[in-house]
């Protein structure tokens, strides 16, 4: 295994033990950690960039095939003004607006407590942005 392959697999492995204290994550073939939160599915994948510099990337798919409305945009656009800890992004397909939450870091050397905080930080941002988004609770 090369270096760069054994600093990602370290990285992936310290993200889903601080997760698993949250929730139940699935380790794909590719080594990348699949969840959902709140009915928000997630992928976390890790990337070196540089010597010393590893990071995790989070996607959170917020909603999908929603109706194309201006409001619905304008209202994502105004949320991600708010936010800290991630980009939102807006994509039309052929089935109406898909809503993501991103979010990468370097998180070489972090503590499992400290990265658990930091993604759950992330992941409920995006599930709460999905239940004002539906004006629906999780679940429903």
């Amino acid at each position: 295994m090369t270096t760069e392959a054994a600093d990602t697999a370290a990285l992936l492995t310290a993200a889903r033990e601080a997760l698993e204290r949250y929730l139940e994550v699935h380790v794909d073939d590719d080594g990348a950690l699949t969840f959902s939160h709140a009915d928000v599915p997630c992928v976390i994948q890790a990337t070196r960039l540089a010597e010393g510099l590893t990071v995790l990337s989070l996607t959170c798919v917020v909603a999908w095939d929603l109706p194309d409305d201006p409001a619905i945009a304008a209202s994502a656009a105004e949320r991600a003004g708010q936010g800290l800890f991630g980009t939102l992004g807006v994509v039309r397909s052929e089935k109406g607006l898909d809503i993501t939450l991103r979010y990468a870091f370097p998180a070489e050397g972090m503590d499992s407590s400290p990265l658990g905080t930091l993604l759950m930080l992330v992941i409920s941002t995006a599930s709460q942005l999905r239940t004002d988004l539906l004006g629906t609770a999780p679940g429903e």
